[in-house]
C-alpha cells in the first residue's frame, strides 16, 4: 500500500491534473492526503468564499475517497512575496508528518506564479535526505496555467509517466463538478468538457480511452 501526498497551490488545483489518479490510488487501497497551500479566493472574490472554497475542497475529496484535504491558508497569488523558506516549512512539516512514498505536484514551467513557487518549495522539502524521503515525485499539468506558459523546451510539459484512468474518468469529472465557482463553460480548459477531451487525448498517447499525464521529477526502485 502507497502512501500518497498531493500538494497543490490553490483549491481546484489538486484535481485538474491528477483526480483520476487519486482515485486510482485510493481503489488500489492506498491512502491519499491533499494539500492547497492558498486560500485561492481573495484577489478574484470576496473573503467569504474563502470557506466556500474549502467546503468544495472536501466535497472533492470526499467523492474521490482522499482521507483528507488540509488548507494551509496562504494568500492567494501572494506565494512569492513570502520568503520561500515560509513555504518551504510549511509543505516540509505535512511531508514528514504524512511520510508518503509517492508526492504529485506542480509542474516547474506552469504561467502561474505560485504553481511555481509551490514546485520550488515541494522539491526541497522532498530532497532525498536520508531514509525517508518520498521515492516518487510527480509533476502534474494544470490546465489553463501549464499549457499557457512561454514556450520555451526547458519548461515545456514533456510527460514520460501515464496513469491510464479509463475507469476514473467519470469519478473526476464529478469531483471537479464540486467547484462550482471554478468550472466554466467550454471550451475553456476547466469546463468539464475539455476535461474529457484531454484526458481522452493523454489516453491516446499510450492507447487506452483516458489518462493523465506526469513529469518525472524523482523515481526510486
Amino acid at each position: 500500500m502507497e502512501n500518497v501526498l498531493v500538494i497543490a497551490a490553490h483549491p481546484d488545483d489538486e484535481l485538474l491534473g491528477v483526480a483520476g489518479t487519486i482515485a486510482r490510488h485510493v481503489a488500489d487501497g492506498d491512502t491519499v492526503t491533499c494539500v492547497v497551500c492558498s486560500e485561492g479566493a481573495t484577489t478574484r472574490y470576496e473573503a467569504s468564499a474563502v470557506t466556500e472554497l474549502q467546503a468544495c475542497g472536501r466535497r472533492a475529496a470526499a467523492v474521490l475517497g482522499a482521507r483528507e484535504v488540509r488548507f494551509l491558508g496562504m494568500r492567494d497569488q501572494h506565494l512569492d512575496a513570502l520568503p520561500i523558506l515560509t513555504v518551504i516549512q510549511a509543505i516540509e512539516a505535512v511531508v514528514q508528518e504524512v511520510a508518503p512514498t509517492i508526492v504529485y505536484s506542480h509542474h516547474w514551467g506552469d504561467v502561474n506564479r505560485d504553481h511555481k513557487v509551490v514546485n520550488e518549495a515541494v522539491m526541497v522539502a522532498c530532497r532525498p535526505v536520508g531514509d525517508a524521503y518520498p521515492r516518487s515525485v510527480l509533476l502534474f499539468e494544470t490546465p489553463s496555467s501549464t499549457e499557457w506558459s512561454w514556450p520555451d523546451p526547458a519548461t515545456a510539459f514533456v510527460p514520460q509517466h501515464f496513469v491510464d484512468i479509463s475507469t476514473t474518468i467519470e469519478r473526476k469529472l464529478e469531483a471537479m463538478a464540486c467547484y462550482t465557482t471554478e468550472l466554466r463553460p467550454a471550451p475553456h480548459p476547466r469546463s468539464l468538457d475539455a476535461l474529457r477531451s484531454r484526458a481522452a487525448y493523454w489516453g491516446q498517447i499510450i492507447g487506452r480511452a483516458h489518462a493523465e499525464a506526469f513529469v518525472v521529477a524523482r523515481q526510486v526502485r
